[in-house]
Formats: structure tokens, sequence, C-alpha cells
């Protein structure tokens, strides 16, 4: 799938995780929730580890890339990129991923794949917005 061009200092990752993505319509059990939050979070920190630390503002554009072509909403599936984004934070590729630090994350619909994943772009922001 052909992916939009990244402004110059921008990183985009690819997160492979777990064959679930975390949605906030599921009813799992908290165990389940937990253990599918840890495989997100692990996999994008292992995916940074190593990167250089970006320097706050930084916007985030997540787009999901599946393997069916059915209709979803992008946004529900919110819980999954809140654990990739942690993970950026503990491999230190974020320093935090609070207001002040972060302008989004904007979840968006990436296409249909063979084998799904999560893309994050990273673009640095001149200034933080209210």
């Amino acid at each position: 799938m052909h992916q939009p061009p990244l402004p110059p200092a921008a990183l985009r990752l690819t997160i492979h995780a777990p064959d679930t993505w975390i949605n906030s319509n599921q009813r799992l059990h908290r165990m389940a929730t937990a253990k599918l939050t840890a495989a997100w979070r692990t996999a994008a920190a292992t995916t940074a580890t190593g990167l250089p630390p970006i320097p706050a503002p930084v916007r985030i554009i997540a787009r999901f890339y599946k393997t069916r072509a059915g209709r979803y909403d992008p946004n529900n599936l919110w819980p999954t990129v809140k654990a990739c984004v942690d993970g950026l934070v503990d491999a230190g590729l974020l320093e935090d991923d609070d207001h002040t630090r972060v302008i989004g994350p904007d979840m968006r619909h990436g296409g249909k794949t063979t084998t799904a994943y999560l893309t994050l772009d990273l673009i640095p922001h001149p200034q933080q917005e209210d």
C-alpha cells in the first residue's frame, strides 16, 4: 500500500504486533485486555529501541492497515495506539506523551494488506497547539 510522503525530520514507524487490535468496543476480560496492551506496547518499544529521541512537541498520525476491506471506525482503535505511544516512551523515543509534548494521535485508515500492521508518523511540530 502506498503511504503519503513524510515531511523533513519526521519518522515513520511500522509496528507489527498481536493478531488482535485493541478496540474500544470490545468487551474483553480486563486481563485479556492487559495482555494485548502489553504486547502492543512491547512491539512499539522494540521497534523504537535505539532510535534517537524526538524533541517535543510532536504530532502523531496513526494508520491502520488491515487484512479485510470491511468498514470500521479507526477512532475505535485508540487503545491500540495508546499502548504503542506508551511503548515509544518506554523506549526513550518520546520523553512523555502528555498534551504538552504530543499532538494527537490522529487515527486514520491506511489500507488493506495481507498482514495487519500499524504505522505511526511522528512529525516534529514547531509549537504546541491549544
